[in-house]
């Protein structure tokens, strides 16, 4: 007869001990260990997650490596961001805030595999037969290699893999999965852990290329421990407003290709649509003319793309201003009006300052910050930007612009997008001009060393 036991699990690394403690003994962390149950059975052992398979050692060199034949989505976006496209025996998981389009994405892209002849599963918790074909019928038409399946056991869920025998599986999603042999509810940790088991001993063993389904908390990281994200394969968060028509898919772990891609959507009647070309679309409904406004050059992972940044600053009718920043760090804004207060000797501290990234991106790195300086000091004169320049560079606490990675890839990018002048750090300026290795013919380049600098542009 199986006798239940106490354990604790940590809810950040997934370490397990017999009694609560305040700190994890694991990572250090504080105030993560939950309470959950497991069985053990009469002879004293617990289940094990994946079964021993006697392999035995291999020497490096004796091992051969073939190039890898990866499966097109059909979803040149997707493909981007899964380094290529899907790897057969992977384990994917898909994380986002409920009604981003996660089942969408993924119900294009099993239309898009069943088209070709590739067999795929979908198995949904959350939604009916009819609800997923409702769904489908908005996409379009599916061809006959696509099998659903309404189902929350992982054990029935196992059953259909074998009989049905598909290349691919989505998961939709991993918190309504239970185990019988878990006493524990649905979306538990223990559950979520032990499921998730079972799903990557699948996928290696029979090379099926699984996607998960996972909703994150409100602080952004997929709901169940996190050591979720360490046993799959490749990690994707999808980001945006559900009240906006945009879309980012951002990969933040893969084990088969580049880490930190991006691939941008936008929903649709049908579905999401890609697109292809982001700076065009974020550079849509930009004012002409308009003070606080100027354009900078971004990179996610290997792709580069203009964006708008606008600030307005205006006097303050409360005892302490205000600071706002969407679409970037706030604590970051708030360094960068102290080096303008600081270096050039304007007065923001009895203004209003509010800094957005048009577009609904959200970008963090420093290359960022020449640009918010710049709307930042146009908002605060009252002088325009001219509409046909671009800037980039990183501001250091005592004004100084610092160069940025890539410096040619963005300079590139504003050239090719029709920007006649490019305002950078003068390092970046002198390495394109000694490397030789893009034209800049088509736009001109300045090249500066301190903040101060951007009040001549400004006047222009």
């Amino acid at each position: 007869m199986a006798k239940e036991k106490k354990l604790f699990y940590c809810k950040e690394c997934g370490a397990e001990t017999g009694k609560w403690q305040g700190q994890c003994p694991g990572c250090g962390e504080w105030n993560t260990l939950v309470e959950a149950p497991v069985i053990k059975t009469a002879a004293g052992k617990t289940k094990a997650a994946v079964p021993v398979s006697g392999a035995e050692p291999t020497r490096m060199k004796d091992i051969a490596i073939e190039g890898e034949q990866r499966l097109l989505t059909g979803i040149k976006e997707l493909d981007r961001v899964l380094g290529g496209g899907i790897v057969a025996g992977s384990l994917v998981l898909v994380g986002g805030d409920p009604g981003i389009g996660k089942s969408t994405l993924l119900l294009q892209m099993c239309k898009h595999l069943s088209d070709k002849g590739e067999k795929v599963l979908y198995a949904s918790g959350e939604e009916s037969l009819k609800q997923i074909k409702l769904r489908g019928d908005r996409i379009g038409e599916f061809a006959d290699s696509i099998y659903l399946l309404s189902e929350t056991s992982i054990s029935i869920i196992d059953r259909a893999i074998q009989n049905v025998k598909p290349g691919v599986v989505i998961i939709d999603s991993i918190q309504t999965m239970y185990d019988e042999n878990v006493d524990a509810a649905p979306g538990s940790m223990s559950q979520v852990r032990e499921i998730t088991s079972v799903l990557l001993r699948i996928a290696k063993s029979r090379g099926v290329s699984i996607f998960i389904v996972g909703h994150v908390t409100k602080e952004g990281n997929v709901a169940g421990p996190r050591m979720l994200e360490h046993m799959v394969d490749t990690v994707l968060y999808f980001e945006g407003d559900a009240a906006a028509a945009y879309r980012i898919l951002r990969g933040v772990k893969n084990r088969f290709g580049s880490t930190n891609e991006i691939g941008v959507f936008e929903m649709k009647g049908r579905g999401l649509v890609e697109v292809p070309n982001p700076s065009e679309y974020m550079m849509q409904g930009k004012p002409v003319g308009e003070s606080g406004s100027v354009v900078a050059c971004a990179i996610e992972g290997s792709r580069s793309f203009m964006i708008e940044v606008q600030a307005l600053v205006c006097q303050t009718y409360f005892n302490m201003p205000r600071r706002t920043a969407a679409g970037t760090d706030y604590n970051r804004v708030n360094l960068l009006i102290a080096v303008l207060e600081k270096r050039l000797g304007i007065r923001l501290s009895d203004c209003d300052a509010y800094v957005n990234v048009a577009g609904g991106m959200r970008i963090t790195e420093p290359a960022l910050d020449l640009a918010i300086i710049a709307a930042l000091l146009s908002s605060q004169s009252g002088k325009v930007m001219d509409d046909r320049t671009v800037l980039f560079g990183e501001v250091g606490l005592v004004g100084e612009v610092r160069a940025v990675p890539q410096c040619e890839k963005r300079v590139a990018e504003a050239a090719k997008t029709g920007y006649g002048t490019c305002i950078l750090p003068y390092a970046n300026k002198m390495a394109i001009e000694q490397g030789g290795n893009l034209d800049v013919s088509g736009i001109r380049l300045v090249g500066i060393q301190n903040i101060r600098e951007l009040t001549h542009s400004l006047s222009q």
